[in-house]
């Protein structure tokens, strides 16, 4: 079993790539005098962004999955 201290640090690279993710997404760093290529139709920039949003989604949902949701009123000491 994972410790809950294991499962908070992978939780917390998950949204840091999350974020990385976010700003390669960006298209700040092409060269405004580069020739546009196309990947699939659309232009190299769009294809890096989806690929970026495919990739946020998929590790936000593990980010989820990882994550422990309790129900305020099943506490410990509050059974029914």
């Amino acid at each position: 079993m994972i410790s809950r201290g294991m499962l908070r640090r992978i939780r917390t690279a998950l949204l840091a790539a999350i974020g990385v993710l976010y700003v390669v997404s960006l298209p700040w760093y092409r060269d405004p005098e580069a020739p546009v290529e196309t990947v699939y139709g659309f232009p190299d920039w769009v294809a890096v962004a989806i690929a970026c949003y495919v990739g946020v989604a998929v590790l936000n949902a593990a980010a989820w999955l990882l994550t422990e949701i309790r129900d305020p009123g099943t506490e410990d000491g509050d059974a029914e």
